[in-house]
């Protein structure tokens, strides 16, 4: 086969693999107070290339408060207002290796939300990765190196 044919393959290969790639994924961006973006933002720096083995991507609008993984999208948001209902959960509070959760059914998977620390981190897992808490073990080292505990789960 002629050079140039197998230039052609490659390229052509490159561009099926491109259009497969998904695309930044859309999520909302919180406007913390500067003290808590100064948490978060080197929380999400911090945070691994993948969770339950799903690739990090990025977010639409880019922001250094949020990321995702995989598809459907993992949403990670840093710097959130506390849920609805969490006041009267802290009994509902959840520890995966070390850090507090409050957990909220969502329509498609649920809502996770540090409890007891300094600034509030949602993880938003789609009920394709059921069980979906697995998914908080991969974030919980950086959510323990930036943010401290305040109060632990009881």
């Amino acid at each position: 086969m002629p050079k140039v044919l197998f230039a052609a393959l490659g390229l052509t290969g490159l561009v099926v693999l491109a259009a497969c790639s998904p695309g930044a994924v859309p999520v909302a961006v919180p406007s913390p107070a500067p003290e808590v973006a100064a948490v978060c933002e080197p929380l999400v720096a911090a945070l691994p290339g993948k969770v339950l083995d799903a690739d990090r991507r990025k977010t639409k609008p880019p922001s250094p408060l949020t990321t995702a993984y995989g598809d459907p999208p993992i949403e990670v948001t840093c710097g959130v207002a506390p849920p609805a209902g969490m006041a009267e959960a802290q009994s509902q509070c959840f520890e995966v290796n070390g850090v507090g959760w409050f957990a909220k059914q969502a329509g498609n998977g649920v809502i996770f939300t540090t409890i007891g620390r300094k600034v509030y981190v949602e993880v938003a897992v789609p009920a394709k990765y059921s069980p979906e808490a697995n998914a908080l073990t991969d974030v919980s080292d950086a959510i323990h190196r930036f943010d401290k505990v305040i109060t632990p789960c009881t």
